[in-house]
């Protein structure tokens, strides 16, 4: 997928990415034949803890990896110290700022006021014609001890929540530093702004609700199928993935708003082939979240509507300091004429 990506022409900002060191024709040194080795040896490091502890899904932990893989590059690419300096000096914050919200998130489970449930129900009873999606899907859909491909590929849609927007902003920190720092924006304001709702407004998803008792029995599909597949440190993936859990931040559901947010602002660059998967991960998202009983049909509405508002907000916003930029230039060049 990031071979597609099409970024906006080259910012005059200075890149993040180091420029390429100067091809030399003298022999290699060993030295430079040690950075030959530093995918090779990074890859294996990679392998080795996956065997060990399992996928890196924790916030915490996918981002030392790839600030690994970063430097790693800098390494192989011969930008020495100059590389490494370039990547903590972007990386290190935002990895600060994104386990600082993860922590907080914890603590967000434990507002003064009940959670919300019934509003979201009925908006899906609605929606469904008298009956939520979950319901009908699970009732046509899930055979319980026996997963079918499609519950696999459930697995697979939602687990990449917890990688593909670091995946992207890395690939654009390479490409055009301009466009990461956009997306970053985007990335760190949708994220605190679902925060701050589901402090104002706790939620119960589908399945707690089922639980208490006002829906039929309803399965967590993904960690349903990850317990029973007899995959590899299946544990592993279920505890990292619920490190400083929530279990009442339902509305909005930043794992449908991220998807849409990564559509509207990939869209207005993106060739007609991206644009299709683009279009199908919030798709797949949404059908994986309803149906694994994670949130209610409206709770991804309203993360679509964080994410339109976000992306075309910032959109807007840095489009109006450009103006305002270009007339104080102008206005500038004016009285020194």
């Amino acid at each position: 997928m990031t071979k597609l990506l099409s970024p906006a022409p080259p910012s005059p900002v200075r890149a993040g990415r180091p420029h390429p060191a100067t091809p030399s024709r003298r022999p290699r040194t060993g030295a430079a034949r040690l950075r030959l080795l530093a995918w090779p040896v990074y890859l294996a490091a990679l392998l080795w803890f996956i065997g060990r502890q399992g996928l890196p899904s924790a916030n915490d932990v996918l981002f030392l990896w790839l600030i690994g893989a970063l430097l790693t590059g800098a390494v192989h690419s011969g930008h020495g110290a100059r590389g490494f300096l370039l990547v903590l000096r972007d990386w290190v914050p935002v990895m600060a700022v994104v386990w600082a919200y993860s922590l907080l998130r914890g603590y967000g489970a434990h507002t003064p006021w009940a959670p919300h449930w019934l509003p979201q129900l009925r908006a899906d009873e609605w929606l469904g014609f008298g009956q939520t999606w979950t319901v009908r899907l699970q009732q046509a859909l899930w055979t319980p001890g026996s997963p079918h491909w499609y519950d696999y590929a459930a697995v697979a849609v939602y687990l990449s929540h917890f990688f593909v927007v670091f995946v992207l902003l890395a690939v654009l920190w390479r490409r055009a530093h301009q466009r990461f720092r956009q997306l970053l924006a985007c990335y760190l304001t949708l994220t605190f702004a679902g925060f701050a709702t589901y402090l104002l407004y706790p939620a119960d998803p589908p399945w707690l609700v089922a639980q208490e008792g006002h829906l039929p029995h309803l399965t967590r599909v993904v960690w349903e199928v990850i317990s029973v597949s007899g995959l590899p440190q299946a544990d592993s993936l279920l505890e990292n993935g619920s490190q400083f859990a929530n279990d009442v931040a339902a509305m909005p559901s930043l794992h449908s708003a991220y998807p849409a947010m990564l559509l509207f602002f990939f869209w207005p660059t993106a060739s007609r082939r991206l644009r299709a998967l683009l279009v199908a991960y919030p798709l797949a998202m949404t059908f994986t979240l309803v149906y694994g009983a994670e949130h209610f049909v409206v709770d991804v509405f309203v993360g679509w509507a964080y994410a339109a508002v976000v992306v075309f907000g910032l959109r807007r916003l840095s489009r109006l300091r450009g103006t305002r930029r270009t007339r104080r230039q102008a206005a500038t060049a004016d009285l020194a004429g």
